[in-house]
């Protein structure tokens, strides 16, 4: 009843193919043979061949071209290079409104700065009185360029969502003219309509 039949337990076995190589057709190499590889590739990647060393200088070369085509192209506002938060027609014009006029944030780190050595000479009312003056003068003229920047982007972009050109405008104007990025494109005071018709 519980015995089983010699028939039952012959399965045909599949024959192995044993003309070609098997494994991976070298012996494994000792410990030693190993760590005396290891040690010689890190010698030759340390010193480095006449190859390696001139790949690796094309590879320099090729990154700082790259890179210096890339600054220009920043420098220049070429859309190409310029990053995502300074791409698109809409920021093109913010940049443009903010760089054709002179604004009072810019004066704003040379006011503070007056004011605060004429507090460190005893004028501590002198130099109160300038930080305020400044402080007013700044948030004055912010809100002037904001109201007359906003009235532009309705005329000019009608369709377009103006979310975030308020805060570009402001980092903008606070930065000094020779320092902002990407380089202004319009002269101080030439009107905009000569750039967008």
């Amino acid at each position: 009843m519980f015995r089983r039949n010699k028939q039952e337990n012959t399965v045909p076995v599949p024959e192995v193919d044993t003309s070609g190589p098997l494994g991976k057709g070298r012996p494994t190499p000792t410990r030693r043979e190993a760590e005396a590889a290891a040690k010689a590739k890190a010698r030759a990647a340390k010193t480095g061949s006449s190859s390696g060393k001139q790949s690796r200088k094309q590879q320099r070369e090729y990154r700082a071209e790259n890179s210096r085509t890339i600054r220009q192209g920043i420098k220049d506002g070429d859309e190409r290079y310029l990053p995502a938060r300074d791409q698109g027609p809409i920021k093109r014009f913010v940049r443009d409104y903010v760089d054709h006029r002179l604004c009072m944030a810019e004066f704003a780190i040379v006011l503070l700065f007056s004011s605060l050595m004429a507090s460190a000479a005893g004028y501590a009312q002198l130099g109160s009185g300038i930080m305020n003056a400044t402080l007013l003068l700044v948030v004055l003229d912010s809100a002037l360029l904001r109201w007359k920047m906003r009235r532009e982007l309705k005329v000019r972009f009608p369709d377009e969502s103006l979310k975030g050109t308020t805060f570009y405008a402001f980092m903008r104007a606070l930065q000094l003219r020779f320092l902002r990025l990407p380089k202004p494109q319009v002269k101080l005071g030439q009107p905009l309509a000569e750039r967008y018709r």
